[in-house]
């Protein structure tokens, strides 16, 4: 067993082999886990959008806690938008970095309180991205100062629009990446097209869903980001760090 972070491997060479790969590793992460898996939230878009923005580096239950005191003290986003700073600093104690993420989500609101028409009248719902093309939802969603593709996926896909778009977190890319999906110099951002791209065009949200709980699962429950336990890893025959761990165990 590798006692630090193992290199990640090389992504396999044909895209299709990579298709399949990523097919395989839907089938039994699923199954392991226990999908189909329940949607965590039910929140409109936009209360979506401050919720994603608000667990960047952030533990979930402590940004889970940051957005239920800032609902309790702000009752729309209305008064988030126009209260001082400070006192939406002081709402989101509980995540890290409010000093941060309280000017950053003011500035949110107000550039969408200017695309719906008037800064001066409530953020628009955001509701309207449902009918858009999921590319062109997340590039309005993007377009936006600070948010990125795995903010754009989570809004689309958590909130109660349920579109297919995926999000990929930490785990879901570290165990993307050491079964050799994508490349051990793709980031993060770059590799929500690339492992979108894996999957069937036609997959449902529930599917999108499951395929991107399945992988985050099994980098909390097994891809360890130091010492994954690779010997009893239902995807080790299929995995270079795993059969590269278990040939040279430490």
């Amino acid at each position: 067993m590798p006692s630090s972070r193992p290199a990640a491997p090389a992504p396999a060479a044909d895209f299709a082999a990579r298709q399949a790969l990523a097919l395989l590793a839907h089938q039994r992460l699923c199954a392991e886990y226990g999908a189909p898996f329940l949607f965590f939230s039910d929140k409109d878009p936009l209360s979506e959008l401050i919720s994603a923005l608000l667990s960047h580096r952030t533990k979930n239950a402590d940004s889970h806690r940051a957005y239920q005191q800032l609902r309790a003290t702000f009752p729309t986003w209305e008064d988030v938008r126009d209260a001082p700073t400070i006192d939406v600093q002081r709402a989101l104690s509980a995540c890290t970095w409010p000093e941060q993420k309280a000017p950053r989500i003011q500035a949110v609101l107000r550039e969408i309180s200017r695309r719906c028409g008037d800064e001066n009248l409530p953020p628009c719902s955001l509701d309207f991205l449902a009918d858009r093309p999921i590319a062109e939802a997340r590039a309005w969603l993007e377009s936006i100062t600070g948010v990125g593709p795995k903010t754009s996926a989570a809004t689309l896909l958590f909130s109660k629009l349920r579109l297919p778009a995926m999000p990929v977190d930490s785990h879901h890319y570290r165990v993307a990446q050491r079964l050799g999906l994508i490349g051990p110099k793709v980031g993060e951002g770059p590799a929500h097209a690339l492992l979108a791209a894996l999957l069937p065009p036609d997959w449902t949200a529930q599917q999108v869903y499951d395929h991107h709980e399945a992988l985050m699962f099994h980098g909390q429950k097994c891809c360890f980001f130091h010492q994954p336990a690779c010997q009893r890893c239902i995807m080790r025959d299929v995995c270079p760090v795993g059969q590269a761990a278990v040939a040279s165990p430490s």
